[in-house]
């Protein structure tokens, strides 16, 4: 089974839905899946930014896409900083995560200072929870650190959703710490990032990131990459 993980197209955030760049993101997106991927499926967070992109690829490819209430954005409140203002709980600059020594690990990540006051852990648990039983819906059940094949498929699976879920997603599936993924990887409006659930066996499948952030539909389209959620000064 192949996964793409979509983060929406570029954001309007107070209206719900997505930017006139964002349709047109969308359309190109879906112009590419449905020439290179062809998802067998679609699911999409309930989220109208989402919704809105997925249309476009669901028109497209002739699918009717299932709302999965699970792959919404992680309702997590911004963090008040003095150095920072106003940030997402998955904002915390690489410099504070990485300047812990130990660095942060699976286990214990939820006890640095900026997500002790949060409901961080809790959100992920939900989050891990959702996935599991996702996957174990299409024949992939978790033990462990890798899935056991119960019914596995070749099918390509579209899920339209968020970067902050997302790359806590792909923490989740590789077994990464999460505020390492959070710090170390940027989803932007748009991409795909394709994950294989790789089988050198019969019984085990583990997830491998095949390709992270695609955004080459826009590239052939002749549209920029639109930098919403990343806050580099050097971008």
């Amino acid at each position: 089974m192949r996964l793409y993980i979509i983060r929406h197209a570029d954001p309007d955030y107070p209206n719900k839905t997505i930017t006139e760049r964002g349709h047109k993101e969308a359309e190109a997106l879906a112009a590419r899946l449905e020439r290179s991927e062809r998802p067998d499926r679609i699911f999409c967070s309930p989220l109208g930014r989402a919704v809105d992109t997925m249309r476009y690829t669901a028109e497209r490819i002739g699918r009717d896409a299932t709302i999965e209430d699970w792959t919404q954005e992680m309702p997590l409140p911004a963090l008040e900083t003095p150095d920072w203002g106003r940030i997402a709980v998955w904002d915390v600059p690489g410099e504070v995560i990485r300047g812990r020594d130990p660095l942060p690990s699976r286990d214990d990540w939820h006890t640095l200072p900026h997500y002790g006051p949060t409901t961080a852990r809790e959100q992920f648990a939900a989050l891990q929870q959702g996935s599991d039983a996702f996957l174990a819906r299409h024949g992939y059940v978790r033990e462990g650190g890798r899935y056991r094949c119960e019914s596995p498929s070749d099918e390509r699976i579209a899920v339209f959703c968020h970067a902050g879920f997302g790359i806590a997603w792909l923490a989740h599936l590789l077994e990464i710490p999460l505020p390492l993924a959070w710090s170390g990887f940027w989803l932007a409006p748009s991409s795909v990032t394709t994950v294989l659930m790789e089988r050198r066996s019969d019984d085990w499948a583990v997830p491998r990131c095949v390709a992270m952030g695609d955004v080459s539909h826009l590239y052939a389209a002749g549209l920029e990459v639109s930098p919403r959620g990343i806050l580099a000064t050097n971008w």
